[in-house]
């Protein structure tokens, strides 16, 4: 299985991002194959305030599939709607997640 996640580090006006970012989570949702989708609101870090805001990241059968659903008219409309973003407020990563394979690690040892 693999993610795309977009890392929002924090605002400098809440109402301004958070108008863009649900607009983009309405787009993101419409994206074809998505098995999941998940936010997280940071509050917080070991050692106090955290660059993060949130996280959005939605989950994809294949790496194929992620990029061909970031590909489709739906995708191109919400990398659209991520550029109205400030450059550097945000990252996008994609990973591969091993959890749902039972918790199993390919290659590791026992």
């Amino acid at each position: 299985m693999f993610k795309l996640m977009i890392l929002f580090r924090q605002p400098t006006d809440t109402f301004a991002f958070e108008d863009t970012y649900n607009n983009l989570l309405a787009l993101v949702e419409r994206m074809p194959n998505i098995i999941r989708r998940q936010v997280v609101h940071v509050t917080g870090s070991p050692s106090g305030a955290s660059p993060y805001y949130r996280v959005l990241e939605a989950y994809f059968a294949t790496q194929d599939v992620l990029f061909s659903a970031l590909l489709s008219k739906q995708g191109q409309e919400a990398g659209g709607e991520l550029a109205k973003l400030i450059p550097g407020t945000f990252e996008v990563v994609f990973a591969e997640v091993y959890e749902e394979q039972g918790g199993f690690t390919p290659g590791a040892q026992s």
